[in-house]
């Protein structure tokens, strides 16, 4: 009976120990990967869709309330904000932030599509654009080049990150806007994927696209 009873524990143990495992063991990678996929081909779209949206709303409403001199200005980042960098990252079942390097100079990334409207808007009523982007300096000229190939080239500034820094993403994101701040602008509107895109103020109101693929201090 007492080597029943002890199997009868021993049994039950083990049962719990494995499902208690079984509770904390992360989502298989494949799994994952596949429903990035099908978020990107289905939801994604249209949850960029719906923020663009907002975001223009947004500047139509502050364009009609403009004052005498105001710089508006809007500010735009590029990866995964207006820069599509998905056919490398699908086709590389996505790869590192790093590995993406190797794609960028090929200046083929595609537009997405509802930010360029936004971008075309800003365009329309008068509102600057600058580009700030955590890409290297070194990737300027191919960035300029892509820009052109969507028909974005109508724009103030692009800012790259300077050779050398080594801030994050936040810090040197949050500076260069401190800077056109105190350079008089009226930066009306951020846009960007990343969290540390918009973290930081100087900007009066911030518009976050989604982004499950990477992810940036």
């Amino acid at each position: 009976m007492k080597k029943t009873l002890t199997r009868f524990l021993l049994g039950a143990i083990l049962v719990a120990s494995c499902l208690f495992l079984r509770a904390n063991e992360p989502r298989n990678l494949a799994l994952v990967k596949g429903e990035l996929r099908t978020y990107e081909a289905t939801e994604y779209p249209r949850e960029i869709a719906a923020v663009a949206a907002r975001a223009t709303a947004w500047l139509e409403e502050r364009v009609l309330a403009r004052k005498p001199g105001e710089r508006l200005t809007v500010v735009i980042d590029l990866d995964e904000t207006l820069l599509s960098n998905w056919p490398y990252i699908d086709q590389m079942d996505f790869p590192s932030t790093q590995a993406m390097m190797k794609w960028m100079p090929q200046s083929r990334c595609p537009a997405i599509k509802p930010v360029r409207e936004l971008y075309r808007a800003a365009r329309r009523d008068g509102v600057d654009v600058i580009f700030l982007t955590g890409r290297a300096h070194e990737l300027e000229s191919a960035t300029i080049k892509n820009l052109q190939n969507i028909g974005c080239g109508d724009y103030a500034a692009l800012i790259c990150r300077p050779p050398g820094n080594r801030e994050t993403a936040q810090a040197y994101k949050t500076a260069a806007r401190r800077r056109l701040s105190a350079d008089g602008r009226t930066i009306i509107l951020n846009i960007g994927d990343q969290q540390s895109d918009l973290a930081g103020g100087y900007s009066e109101r911030t518009f976050k696209l989604p982004n499950p693929f990477y992810f940036l201090e």
